[in-house]
């Protein structure tokens, strides 16, 4: 083992052997840590001179759980025989029915594997505060150390599934309440105090519980089975693609019946399953892509330190101006909101407090909190107080002149080391800089409505940008809880411009005759929000107009434009701007299908005059859904190609968090890798032919279709391309 993974073991003149996991910074039980963990508890039962023993973790921190990149490793080789197979389950074992008492000294987490270690031991003394949780199910999996035979049996049925199934820690002190801890005590006392208890318990003063012999806390047989029914309804309507929670109830459900020891070795076996199951591997995919987007080589490897951003302008109260203001005002950030009047400026103030005001009200944020972030907010007419700003972000309507006057303005007025950032969502950011000599400062900061809580802010650097100025939005970013992915300068930048050609795509295929309600159904369930109709109902149609023409401006040749819009303007028609759209909504409601609207669909099929004999096409559902999709994979392939993203797990992940892709399918390119690329490639082929260039496949795509290579592989994996960024 390395010197910093590795598992200490030191005997007091109390007899009391204290095990201690060390693997910094979260003590995860790495597989030498498991094997070191196995050794010292087979040496503990042989020594005569060890009476109890108490397990902790190096640092403050008892442990973080399994070493996922174990199961990364897994995904990426195929090879599960390192996986650690059952035994690392009858270590558990092991400690629990251990001839000499062992008490967990639990302080800062016990997550995951972690835990489970905790609850293999006879009694647990915990610090105030500490997290214990089971989060394994956000991976795809079920806990694999026993964790579903021992949580019920400790905390009760309803507690353990609900802390499984929400994969939600709870703290230290409602541990206690539970019964899943057996006293709080300081961080400094956290030691002696264990050492005292497994004395004890080897005395038999305190009792000697081995949890999986329990059935206190379990009930009957038929109550178990009707609690666990319940939590199968709501699984079955709330998670229908997460195989993970049925498995996780099932496993629960045979040690109940079974015993404990049995239900140990089904969860193991389930494990193993679950583990190569491809909701896992997306899942696992879209954990480390999350912590792989702030490696920016050229900007985080180069010893820069982060400026220290205390004021911030806003200019644009608008949508998008107050859900930025909102989301730094939260963060402790001072706010100067800036408009061209002040009945703009009062509604622009009153939309920050009524968003502020609404965390209060749904019980995610204290008053004194909410009082305090509204006290950092001040609306201005004009630009005297940017006389000292830190940062500047322009989120006015997208037009040209307008965002140019801005920053040539903002040149003259701010401070030379402000940093002058644009929300806009589509405009290339060389045009917006044009007029200025300041583009080192120049950087997109395009964040997607709502501001204050959608996670993703894309930061979008031009060849001139400078690498200070991207680090600063990084730490921004990061401070006011958002995922910060940098991205090229392009039109639509990462994210919008590779989902331009999903509802063309929609629009597309209902030209072809598709029914449009039947589309939005498949697109709902293979796992987004919402299908592209009633997204389109939800961001008003003057938005996808004014965004098709840009994208339809930079991509000649190669989008698809349906007159089904225009008719639907029409005839008076914003969708649910004034509640007239492809969907009926009517307040209290959920938006039901307009078939009002058919007589405007034929007309549009009409004009469109695209259906093969002019009759519908006869299409599966599986088709309709790679109908749409597989262009959006395509125009995927053409920003990985042109460098506008740094890995493709980057983009992945800004798919995930700004479009809300289903995060267990992984990512747009991973999903894609997954269905195989050469199928990609040769339905869009099939399709370019039949309905024209809309489908046609990218060089990138058929590059690596034909030479078997992985969408997701670096540029260097293929002779041609060279990253560009």
């Amino acid at each position: 083992m390395g010197s910093s993974v590795k598992v200490d073991f030191e005997v007091g003149n109390d007899g009391v052997a204290v095990i201690t996991m060390c693997n910094p910074p979260v003590n995860a039980l790495a597989i030498p840590i498991i094997m070191g963990l196995k050794e010292r508890f087979q040496e503990v039962a042989k020594r005569n001179d060890v009476k109890a023993v108490v397990l902790t973790g190096k640092g403050g921190r008892f442990s973080g759980g399994f070493d996922i990149s174990v199961m990364q490793k897994v995904h990426q080789t195929g090879d599960a025989s390192i996986l650690p197979d059952v035994s690392v389950e009858l270590l558990v074992n092991l400690i629990e029915d251990s001839k000499k008492p062992v008490v967990a000294a639990v302080q800062g987490l016990a997550l995951g594997g972690g835990l489970e270690l905790a609850l293999g031991c006879h009694a647990r003394i915990a610090a105030p505060g500490s997290q214990l949780g089971l989060p394994e199910l956000t991976l795809g999996i079920i806990p694999g150390f026993g964790g579903t035979q021992r949580l019920p049996r400790l905390v009760g049925l309803p507690k353990a599934i609900d802390m499984m199934l929400k994969s939600k820690p709870i703290k230290s002190e409602e541990g206690k309440k539970l019964g899943l801890i057996d006293e709080i005590v300081s961080p400094e006392e956290l030691l002696s105090v264990s050492r005292q208890w497994a004395l004890e318990i080897g005395e038999r003063r305190k009792p000697w519980i081995r949890t999986l012999h329990r059935t206190d806390k379990i009930g009957s047989l038929s109550e178990a089975r009707e609690v666990l029914k319940t939590a199968r309804q709501h699984v079955k309507k709330t998670a229908p693609h997460l195989p993970q929670q049925q498995a996780c109830l099932d496993v629960i459900e045979h040690g109940i019946v079974h015993g404990g020891y049995s239900g140990v070795l089904r969860e193991a076996e389930v494990f193993k399953q679950l583990v190569l199951s491809d909701t896992a591997k997306g899942l696992i995919h879209v954990f480390f892509a999350q912590r792989a987007i702030s490696k920016v080589p050229g900007v985080t490897d180069i010893g820069l330190k982060p400026r220290n951003l205390k004021k911030v302008a806003v200019i644009g109260g608008g949508l998008m101006g107050s859900g930025i203001a909102t989301a730094l005002i939260l963060s402790n950030i001072h706010v100067i909101l800036k408009e061209v009047n002040s009945q703009y400026l009062e509604k622009g103030i009153k939309t920050i407090e009524g968003n502020v005001r609404g965390l209060v009200t749904r019980g995610k944020l204290a008053k004194n909190k909410a009082d305090g972030a509204l006290l950092l907010l001040k609306g201005v007419l004009d630009y005297s107080e940017f006389k000292d700003v830190d940062m500047v972000i322009e989120a006015v309507i997208e037009n040209v002149n307008l965002k140019q006057t801005i920053f040539s303005d903002l040149e003259k007025i701010c401070p030379p080391h402000c940093i002058l950032a644009t929300n806009t969502s589509t405009i290339d950011l060389n045009v917006i800089g044009a007029k200025t000599r300041s583009e080192d400062r120049i950087v997109g900061a395009h964040f997607f409505s709502p501001a204050h809580i959608m996670p993703l802010l894309e930061i979008v650097r031009t060849k001139k940008t400078s690498a200070q100025v991207i680090l600063d939005l990084i730490t921004v970013g990061k401070i006011i809880n958002k995922s910060p992915v940098v991205v090229g300068n392009c039109t639509g930048f990462a994210v919008n411009r590779t989902f331009f050609p999903y509802t063309q795509g929609a629009h597309l295929l209902v030209s072809l005759g598709v029914d449009i309600f039947r589309v939005d159904r498949l697109i709902s369930s293979f796992g987004l929000p919402m299908g592209p109709f009633q997204l389109q109902d939800l961001a008003g149609y003057g938005v996808a107009v004014a965004v098709s023409k840009e994208f339809q401006g930079s991509f000649r040749g190669r989008t698809y434009k349906s007159p089904l819009l225009d008719l639907m303007i029409k005839s008076g028609r914003n969708g649910k701007n004034n509640g007239k759209g492809y969907y009926i909504y009517e307040k209290g409601s959920k938006p039901k299908p307009d078939l009002s609207i058919l007589p405007i669909v034929e007309e549009s099929r009409r004009l469109a005059n695209i259906m093969p004999g002019g009759k519908p096409i006869s299409i599966t559902d599986q088709e309709i859904v790679e109908m749409i999709l597989f262009p959006v994979v395509n125009e995927a392939c053409r920003v990985l190609d042109e460098g506008i993203v740094i890995r493709a797990s980057d983009l992945d992940i800004a798919c995930v968090l700004g479009m809300s892709f289903p995060n267990y399918r992984g990512g747009v390119v991973f999903w894609a890798d997954l269905v195989g690329a050469k199928h990609v490639y040769n339905s869009l082929k099939k399709w370019s032919e039949l309905y024209g260039n809309f489908y046609k496949p990218s060089r990138y795509l058929e590059e690596r279709a034909i030479q078997g290579i992985p969408l997701s592989a670096p540029a260097s994996a293929t002779p041609r391309s060279k990253a560009r960024l």
